[in-house]
Parts: structure tokens; C-alpha cells; sequence
């Protein structure tokens, strides 16, 4: 049976997908809301928000995703970053979980990856719950009604948390599984309610295909100045390190928070909502991204909250650090209703330095952006990754390795090579600790972190007097308006200098160490600017 309040041009009978109880096509927020309670999926909250546990599964599960690894993919790569299944183990799972999925329901929503007309891809998400069509739905973009009439999609995604993996017959690691088949545009996804693997997924396959079509994709937030967006600004890093937080500037225009793509035209947001983390979120600080938690058909995922009066409890992290929000980018009222920037004047590379050495800011030369693109140092922040209870230094390519299905030196060159073009300014922001290591000192103050990006997209910060860092080389500004200086020196907020000096080498060191691995790959100049 089918319930569409869309027909689509494609069914899931034409994709070879029978057998089904109810399938759901395209339903709209309401709908979904009231499935989900229906099937007792989770609770409504204060405002008309849904309340939902992921259960075990509260992060991505990085160690069980695997590429297909067949002769069309083959040489385009990075085996060393991704786990390869063959295509028989993959043809099995597909098998088996076509036929656990008989006589259940399902929901499936035909939308759009990229706001850029030209460089976007149209997907079917498959769900076996209705919130996660909802998620699916609020994450990304939407066309109009008319244009599901004839919808193709070109990547299709089936979500199926009920379904367990073989490990021996399916040569996975554990029950749980993602696996990508670029070549059949397929995305199989099973034993983990954890919302957040859909939207990764597809970000992992436009990082694969955009950068053939010389196209950057970017883990990166955006936006540029009001009725301007010539004044263009992204925030690569990873989650934890502000992107989201940061890129919601009242004085700007939001493009998006996470996701976006590089292209001749400019830049363009892949999503079309927001996937916040909601750990000590304050109406204070933060207060747009807070209303969005009461505010209809809003999810709030692994929140600890009242019984009684459904009040959320941002402070609880006894379910998981990682708790989140996931809303339409429309609810934050100064979000862009294109999504499309231009080219990027400045790059903000966003890095968490648990060990309390690097500066709030920097100003990188383009070899420099380079090494410490590659380089993508930050710590992983507690539960963003199962089994991660507190910030670990990590060195993630490009600030997102985990999503790069290519050799990291492709998307640096591609970036290399828009930096050129389009002339962007790069900077380096240290969001994680200063006055110690963690454990000892504390977390950089936001408000110091908004006072430095201010004076660097305004330009007033590049007409100041800088001084080049004996261990890294690149400039740090000496003074900014309104920010305390004694921030700008991380030697002089350590209560014992020589420790700081210790730590300082040994993040070069590591630096240097995880660097070796793109020596062959790299331009002299690049080289030139490594440390250590």
C-alpha cells in the first residue's frame, strides 16, 4: 500500500523494492510528526518540538562504514581513509536487508544535496522511521511540490536500524554498517538509530563526485555580510570546534553550518537545516539557536528533559555530550533564502587545541593554509565518536577525514587553487584552551573568539602589527580592539612558561609526524612551511 501526498516519478516497485506494508512518499512535517507518535518514536516537546533517543548509537560509528571497492572507483580512492567491501559482500547485505525489510513500512523523501542548481544532487532517503524521514526532511533541501512529479533520484539512501549485519557473511566489522556503493549509487545503512549517518553519508558521496566536476566541497560553515555576498566567509573544522556557534552571526547573513561546495559560481550550501549541539546552550549566548528548541517540529536528539513539563536540560550530559538539534535553516532569522555566497574572501580554519598551545588567531600565507589544511589538527570532543569521553588530539585531513572518500591532495589543490584565483585571506582560530592544557587551563572565551573574527572580516585585523610565532611561523596579531591581549600570547597565560614551551614542541612533533605522509605529494613551497 501507498500513501504519497507527492506521486513521484519513481517508485520504490521501479527500484526493485517490493514487498513493503505502508510506504509513506514525501510527507510534510506534520505528517511525519504524527506518524512518528503513532509509533511511538519518541515525545512531543515544549513548542512543538520532538523529543527522541538515539539509543546505543549516540554518535557516527566511523570503524563500520565501508566504500564498495569495484573497478570504477578503484584508482579515485583514499583506501588507506576507507574501508573497502567487495562488491559480492555488498550484493549480499543489499539481499538480506531487501528481505528483512518485507511487510514493514517504510517512508521515503525525494530531496536535493546543494543549492547550486547546476552542481546539486537529487536523492531518495528510505526510512524505517517516520523522524527519521523528518530528520531527513529538515537536513536537506526541499524542492517544490510540482517538481516530485517528475523527480529522479540519483543517489538513494535506505535507513533500516532494525535490520543486523552479519559480520562473516556480510564482511563487516559488527552488526552495525554503512556501506557506499558509488557505482550503484546506493548508500545501505543498518543497526544504528544515530540520525546524524544519513547526513553524512551524503556529504561523503558529494565529496566524492563534485571534485570531478572541479568543484570543492567544503566541512565548513558560511556567511557573508548583509546584502553583500561578495563579503563571503567559511568555517572549516570539525564538530566542537564552533562552526555552527560562529557562522550564526546576527551582523551577517547564515549560508549554512556545516556543509557547502566551492564552485566557479561561488559558494553554496549543501543542506537545508542545521544539526546543532546542544550541550550548555544558553538563551544568553546563543539565543536564536536556543529558540529553535521549542519550535515546531524541531528534533532534539538525546536530550535529558522533565517528564512533567517537557523543560530540556542543556547542562545533562548523562545520556551523551553530543546531544543536538536538528531545524530548518529558516528558523534562524538571518539565514540567506538562497543559500549561495560568493567566492570566499576569507577562510576561517577552526581548530580545538586540547593541549593549550596555539593562539585564539593567526594569519596563514596560502602554503601555510595549505599545511595546516592537510594537517586538519583539532581534538575530537566527547561523544561526537563512540568511545570519545573527552577532547583527544587528533589530526583530521582537511578537517574532515572521516567524509573524504579522495586522496586528501585533492581537495587541497583544489583549494590551493581557489585561494589563488579569488585572492581569499586565511586565518587560523584556536577555539579549544589557552592558560594550560585541558585539565588545567580553560576554554578560549567565546566572546574574545567573536571579537578576533570580527576585526578579521571587517580587514580591520590585517592593518595591525603582528608577530611571527617562533614554533609555528605564521603572524599572530599583537593587539585587537576589545580583545584582552595577555589571549594573544598563549606562552604568557601559562602559570609556568618552560611547560608551555615543552608542550609547544611536542605538538610540533606531531605535527611533523603526521605530515610525512604528504611529503610526495606536496609543492616545494608547501614543504618549505612545514614545521618541525
Amino acid at each position: 500500500m501507498t500513501n504519497g501526498r507527492v506521486n513521484p516519478a519513481k517508485r520504490l516497485d521501479d527500484q526493485g523494492i517490493t514487498g513493503l506494508g505502508n510506504v509513506f512518499y514525501n510527507y510534510l512535517e506534520a505528517d511525519l510528526m504524527e506518524q512518528a507518535i503513532l509509533r511511538k518514536e519518541g515525545r512531543i516537546g515544549k513548542g512543538g518540538a520532538f523529543l527522541v533517543s538515539t539509543g546505543q548509537y549516540t554518535g557516527r560509528s566511523p570503524k563500520d562504514k565501508f566504500v564498495v571497492r569495484s573497478a570504477a572507483v578503484e584508482d579515485n580512492i583514499w583506501w588507506e581513509n576507507n574501508q573497502p567491501m567487495s562488491q559480492a559482500a555488498f550484493d549480499l547485505l543489499h539481499a538480506d536487508m531487501l528481505e528483512h525489510m518485507k511487510g514493514r513500512d517504510y517512508f521515503v523523501q525525494d530531496l536535493v544535496g546543494g543549492a547550486d542548481k547546476g552542481n546539486h544532487l537529487d536523492v531518495r532517503i528510505i526510512t524505517e522511521f517516520a523522524w527519521h524521514s523528518l530528520f531527513a526532511r529538515t537536513m536537506f533541501r526541499r524542492p517544490d511540490r510540482a517538481e516530485l512529479n517528475s523527480f529522479e533520484p540519483e543517489f538513494t539512501v535506505i535507513n533500516c536500524p532494525s535490520f543486523k549485519a552479519d559480520p562473516e557473511r556480510h564482511s563487516c566489522r559488527t552488526e552495525t554498517v554503512i556501506a557506499l556503493n558509488f557505482e550503484e549509487k546506493l548508500i545501505l545503512i543498518g543497526n544504528t538509530e544515530y540520525a546524524g549517518e544519513i547526513k553524512k553519508s551524503i556529504f561523503s558521496t558529494l565529496n566524492y563526485i563534485l571534485p570531478g566536476r572541479g568543484i570543492m566541497p567544503m566541512h565548513c560553515s558560511a556567511n557573508h555580510a548583509i546584502d553583500n555576498p561578495a563579503d563571503t566567509a567559511v568555517f572549516f573544522g570539525l564538530s566542537g570546534t564552533g562552526k555552527t556557534t560562529l557562522s550564526a552571526d546576527p551582523s551577517r547573513t547564515l549560508i549554512g553550518d556545516d556543509e557547502h561546495g566551492w564552485s566557479d559560481n561561488g559558494s553554496f550550501n549543501f543542506e537545508g537545516g542545521c544539526y546543532a549541539k546542544t550541550i550548555n546552550l544558553s538563551k544568553e549566548a546563543e539565543p536564536e539557536i536556543y529558540a529553535t528548541t521549542s519550535k515546531f517540529a524541531t528534533i532534539i536528539e538525546n536530550m535529558v528533559y522533565d517528564e512533567e513539563t517537557r523543560e530540556l536540560d542543556f547542562e545533562d550530559d548523562s545520556l551523551t555530550a553530543n546531544m543536538r538539534c536538528a531545524y530548518p535553516l529558516h528558523y534562524i532569522s538571518n539565514a540567506s533564502k538562497t543559500a549561495l555566497g560568493g567566492h570566499p574572501k576569507n577562510i576561517i580554519m577552526l581548530t580545538c587545541d586540547a593541549f593549550g598551545v596555539l593562539p585564539p588567531i593567526a594569519r596563514l600565507t596560502p602554503a601555510q593554509a595549505m599545511y595546516h589544511f592537510l594537517s586538519g589538527f583539532t581534538s575530537k570532543v566527547a561523544g561526537t565518536e563512540r568511545g570519545v569521553t573527552e577532547p583527544e588530539p587528533t589530526f583530521s585531513t582537511c578537517f574532515g577525514a572521516p567524509f573524504m572518500p579522495r586522496r586528501p591532495e585533492v581537495y587541497g589543490n583544489l583549494l590551493r587553487e581557489k585561494i589563488a584565483v579569488h585572492g581569499s585571506t586565511c586565518w587560523l582560530v584556536n577555539t579549544g584552551w589557552t592558560g594550560g592544557a585541558y585539565g588545567t587551563g580553560k576554554r578560549m572565551p567565546i566572546k574574545a573568539t567573536r571579537g578576533l573574527l570580527t576585526a578579521a572580516l571587517d580587514g580591520s585585523l590585517s592593518d595591525g602589527e603582528f608577530r611571527k610565532d617562533p614554533s609555528f611561523g605564521f603572524d599572530v596579531p599583537i593587539f585587537v580592539n576589545n580583545v584582552d591581549s595577555t589571549l594573544l600570547d598563549p606562552r604568557g597565560t601559562w602559570a609556568d612558561p618552560a611547560a608551555y614551551d615543552a608542550q609547544a614542541q611536542k605538538l610540533v612533533k606531531m605535527f611533523s609526524n603526521n605530515f610525512e605522509q604528504y611529503q610526495t605529494y606536496i609543492d616545494d613551497d608547501v614543504k618549505a612551511v612545514a614545521i618541525g
